[in-house]
């Protein structure tokens, strides 16, 4: 058996163990090659992760057309000038952040005729460095993009600080997902995969534990 496969089990035992949910999975493949990535596929593994569009369309255009019920996740940050790349080939964003991008991508739904569902992602700790919607401005950003742009925005995605307090962000953000209404959560990654599913995350976005470390 191959080791994506073992440790692909190893994660769904674990989370069998642990947690009253079963999320989806979503096994992070940015940096691995097809021949890395098709013995999950083999294995009947659905849904994968991508940063990066112009490595998703070399690894997954081809892929795709042999076998439909892959599921597509743009995890990493989308650029406008790439969004035309981006549908229909992805059929997951996890990284709306701002409100041009969010008007491209209901340009491009209109010209593929295809919607992704989207994630927006949250700055849940206001952080300078990262990405995301501030809390405050987040009624306001999803009315925008549900009722003027038409976006079939899923859930909430967040990226929370690499401390101590990981399952207070982790809270919060269920919180919000409540809030607002939306039933998806995409959190936790390798090293907090169970404290995001205990706080409600439907998706977990894992890459190293499954595939191995990156070079």
């Amino acid at each position: 058996m191959h080791n994506s496969i073992k440790n692909l089990t190893y994660i769904k035992n674990k989370i069998k163990d642990v947690a009253n949910i079963a999320p989806i999975i979503v096994a992070v493949s940015k940096t691995f090659e097809q021949k890395d990535i098709i013995p999950l596929l083999d294995f009947g593994h659905q849904h994968f992760g991508e940063n990066k569009v112009q490595e998703a369309i070399e690894k997954w255009e081809k892929l795709k057309k042999k076998n439909y019920n892959i599921k597509l996740h743009l995890i990493g940050k989308l650029q406008t000038n790439k969004v035309k790349f981006c549908l229909p080939l992805f059929d997951y964003i996890h990284s709306l952040d701002n409100l041009k991008l969010a008007e491209k991508i209901s340009l491009q739904q209109i010209k593929t005729n295809f919607k992704p569902k989207i994630f927006i992602q949250v700055n849940i700790a206001n952080e300078i460095q990262k990405n995301g919607i501030d809390v405050s401005e987040l009624k306001d950003f999803l009315e925008e993009c549900q009722k003027k742009l038409n976006l079939n925005i899923i859930g909430l995605m967040c990226i929370p600080p690499n401390d101590e307090n990981t399952e207070k962000y982790f809270k919060e953000m269920n919180e919000l997902n409540k809030k607002f209404g939306l039933k998806e959560l995409s959190m936790g990654m390798s090293g907090d995969y169970i404290e995001a599913i205990n706080h409600g995350s439907t998706f977990v976005r894992v890459g190293s534990k499954i595939f191995g470390e990156r070079n």
